[in-house]
């Protein structure tokens, strides 16, 4: 008992002596460890998550290579978004890039009993979609510029904006947005085919920088350089044709303009 009890007082003056020279250590410490734990239960926790999604895809894919429809459809829709972006990003024709999706859909489900999952299926299925279309452009090289420019009434749906699904009650506002959104899809199609897709994949979908090099077999140094450009292209592009539009920014007219000229007048008045 009396060996016992001089631990516990040794452990007791150390822990005081500790504290009393560093009063942030002791603390610090005892939260470092509980960060700690925190971080690997978090790490765990995604790994789990991470373990989930990877049996859910290859559950998926296991359907689909036995032609079952659900699987096929969800397939499809969890990726139809990403997938159509980066086909016209390439063919910059909004029916044609449906096609690319189609063919290259057709040739991935024919085939998909062969993926052997060293990659993930986002990734295998991207680089179909883009082989096909990069071959389909490389088909029509020759023929004029005209050739891909969209009809006005079809551009302002390549790439739906945060907003878009927000209803906007001022008619003004509304048509100023989807002109701006225009503006942009325009310039967007303008830039040359190495920015474009750079530009499309990593600041639209979200790829990382070494996602974006993989995807298109170059350097992330280079995925950075044409990204940097394809930014300041797109800003002198806008610059250009937006002057007029920056005359609506924080517009002030309508009725709330009149009902503060009313209110400015009365008060006047009563001088």
């Amino acid at each position: 008992m009396r060996i016992g009890g001089e631990r516990q007082r040794n452990r007791a003056n150390c822990a005081a002596a500790r504290l009393a020279a560093f009063p942030g250590t002791f603390f610090c410490e005892r939260a470092s460890n509980r960060l700690g734990a925190s971080g690997r239960n978090t790490a765990m926790a995604q790994s789990v998550l991470s373990s989930a999604a990877r049996s859910a895809e290859a559950d998926l894919i296991r359907r689909a290579s036995q032609r079952d429809e659900a699987a096929i459809r969800t397939i499809i829709q969890e990726h139809n978004r990403r997938l159509y972006r980066i086909a016209r990003s390439i063919v910059r024709d909004d029916s044609e890039a449906e096609d690319v999706l189609q063919e290259a859909y057709f040739r991935a489900f024919s085939a998909i009993s062969n993926f052997r999952g060293d990659s993930s299926l986002t990734t295998w299925l991207t680089r179909i979609v883009l082989n096909e279309a990069l071959q389909r452009a490389r088909r029509r090289v020759d023929q004029p510029a005209s050739h891909f420019e969209l009809p006005p009434e079809r551009i302002a749906d390549i790439i739906p904006f945060p907003l878009s699904g927000q209803t906007i009650v001022d008619p003004e506002r509304a048509t100023s947005q989807r002109e701006i959104c225009r503006l942009l899809e325009q310039a967007i199609d303008k830039l040359p085919e190495e920015f474009r897709t750079v530009l499309i994949a990593r600041a639209i979908e979200g790829l990382s920088i070494e996602e974006t090099a993989e995807l298109y077999g170059i350097k992330p140094e280079t995925v950075k350089t044409r990204l940097h450009r394809a930014r300041n292209l797109l800003k002198s592009s806008l610059e250009e044709h937006m002057g007029s539009f920056f005359s609506d920014v924080f517009p002030f007219d309508g009725k709330r303009c009149e009902r503060l000229t009313d209110a400015v007048v009365s008060r006047l008045s009563q001088r």
